[in-house]
């Protein structure tokens, strides 16, 4: 078998897991095998893949080389605590985001800076999500409409909100109108990766590994109204490679973000 990933259940799968693992199955194009008291190293085998995605009545995780990826807003969940605080998020500050605003998310990976920006536009804003890794696309659309686990309100809601398109980000950027984003926003995977990253490292596993093209970033001035984002190590040459002239973040980062500015203030 050639499939890059299987999908199953958890060992007590009850008819709402099954039902899923079947749509999930469905839309990946991939085959849906029963778990038949298998472990995960024991699947891959048997069926020749490389991953297995798992539907349990807890959460949908990919297995992957030893790895299980999974939804878990830990990180969002703190920034907005911040951001309610008075703290500055740098990326908050970098895309110069307001209330109302639509932000277009290119690299959505897992989410967590969809569902920062999503919190802060609120419910007059709009939030796309952009992933072009199909396992990463349906794990964190279905993770970012179910997730509980005593999360306050208003994470539960701002995640709710988010829009997931699976994708090639040019592609998609080539099929909008011109300035229907008021930000748009990339998070490519560093050139130079952060090792030390242990909720990023999982993720390198499924995200598309290509780096940020030139063609893409005019389009996304094309597409943004005000401002074009990217996130990048501090030390990356990312930024002046794709023409990122301003740059800006907390001193004692180690990540950055370049600004493209079309119109209005300097944020």
């Amino acid at each position: 078998m050639s499939a890059v990933c299987v999908v199953t259940t958890g060992h007590r799968a009850g008819t709402p897991e099954l039902e899923l693992a079947a749509r999930l199955s469905s839309r990946l194009g991939v085959p849906l095998v029963p778990r038949a008291g298998l472990s995960i190293p024991a699947l891959t085998k048997k069926y020749g893949v490389s991953g297995v995605l798992v539907v349990s009545a807890r959460r949908v995780s990919y297995f992957y080389n030893g790895e299980e990826l999974f939804l878990h807003p830990s990180m969002a969940k703190l920034r907005i605590s911040e951001i309610k605080a008075g703290k500055t998020d740098w990326m908050i500050k970098a895309m110069g985001l307001q209330p109302g605003d639509w932000v277009l998310d290119c690299t959505l990976g897992l989410g967590v800076d969809a569902t920062v920006a999503s919190f802060v536009v609120g419910n007059q804003g709009r939030v796309v999500g952009v992933e072009s890794s199909p396992v990463l696309a349906v794990l964190v659309e279905h993770g970012l409409k179910t997730y509980r686990d005593h999360a306050p309100r208003e994470l539960i809601e701002a995640m709710a909100r988010i829009e997931v398109v699976c994708a090639n980000h040019l592609s998609y950027l080539k099929g909008l109108a011109a300035e229907s984003f008021d930000v748009v926003y990339f998070d490519p995977m560093f050139r130079k990766p952060l090792e030390k990253s242990a909720a990023i490292n999982p993720v390198r596993l499924v995200a598309n590994p290509a780096p940020l093209s030139v063609q893409a970033v005019q389009e996304a001035v094309r597409v943004a109204r005000r401002r074009v984002v990217m996130k990048e190590s501090r030390d990356s040459g990312e930024f002046a490679r794709l023409g990122f002239t301003r740059v800006q973040g907390g001193k004692s980062s180690p990540v950055a973000y370049g600004i493209i500015e079309k119109r209005g203030g300097t944020g």
